[in-house]
């Protein structure tokens, strides 16, 4: 008898374990977001459902992620990240831009506010430590999101492993088509993008050049001779 509960104690343990699809989330996001623009005031109204969800992430052990595919940590991760930016927005709300929370510089980044994968983390830790040392990935700059007008939308779903690729291709693609961000202008030659572009060059060079991989999304024919100038960055709040 005691075998058998074993037995299904861990079967239940296993069809239980963590949620790949990242519903709730999802849920949320096709609620609250839409056109890149956040219903952070009705994030507020449900945010035990979204505590309840960064608690699913902060219950994964290192072990348990070592074991996830390249695609599951890639989802993950940057759900974690876009999701933890929507708390802290909530946990300071309202303010006017992520910029102002905290005393020093960049302390929204830097400061570890939550558990991931057994320490507390922050989202600079996220992005720089997890997300662009253990991936060869420079399109994951246009999946995570800063709370910022400036920054690519966030998508009205969660990331999922079964839809990394695709999901990855459409927000590079809607990223670099905005032109109130990224264009190219033909009489003079100069490519302006992001400056994203500017702050993480490396990560956009280490195959290409940023005019190769530009225009690679941009779907428009530009000169390897471009210039390049970078656009101005809006830390305004992408409130809806």
């Amino acid at each position: 008898m005691r075998k058998f509960l074993v037995i299904v104690f861990c079967s239940f343990g296993f069809l239980y374990g963590f949620d790949h699809t990242h519903a709730s989330y999802d849920a949320q996001l096709k609620k609250f977001v839409a056109k890149g623009l956040v219903d952070y005031k009705g994030f507020l109204k449900e945010r035990d459902t979204l505590k309840k969800y960064l608690n699913s992430l902060s219950e994964v052990s290192l072990t348990e992620y070592n074991g996830f595919t390249k695609e599951q940590k890639l989802a993950f991760l940057i759900n974690a990240y876009n999701a933890y930016t929507i708390e802290l927005i909530l946990e300071n709300y309202p303010v006017k831009s992520i910029r102002k929370i905290g005393i020093l510089p960049l302390a929204a980044w830097r400061e570890s506010f939550f558990d991931l994968l057994g320490e507390r983390r922050s989202l600079g830790w996220i992005e720089h430590e997890k997300l662009r040392k253990e991936f060869d990935e420079p399109r994951i700059h246009f999946a995570i999101v800063c709370a910022s007008i400036g920054c690519p939308i966030l998508q009205p779903e969660a990331y999922t492993a079964a839809k990394m690729e695709s999901q990855l291709k459409s927000s590079t693609e809607q990223f670099l088509l905005d032109t109130t961000k990224n264009r190219y202008d033909k009489k003079d030659n100069i490519l302006f993008v992001s400056s994203i572009f500017d702050w993480f060059e490396g990560d956009f060079t280490k195959k290409s050049t940023i005019v190769g991989f530009v225009k690679t999304y941009m779907k428009q024919e530009i000169p390897d001779t471009a210039k390049i100038k970078y656009t101005y960055y809006d830390w305004n709040l992408n409130e809806r």
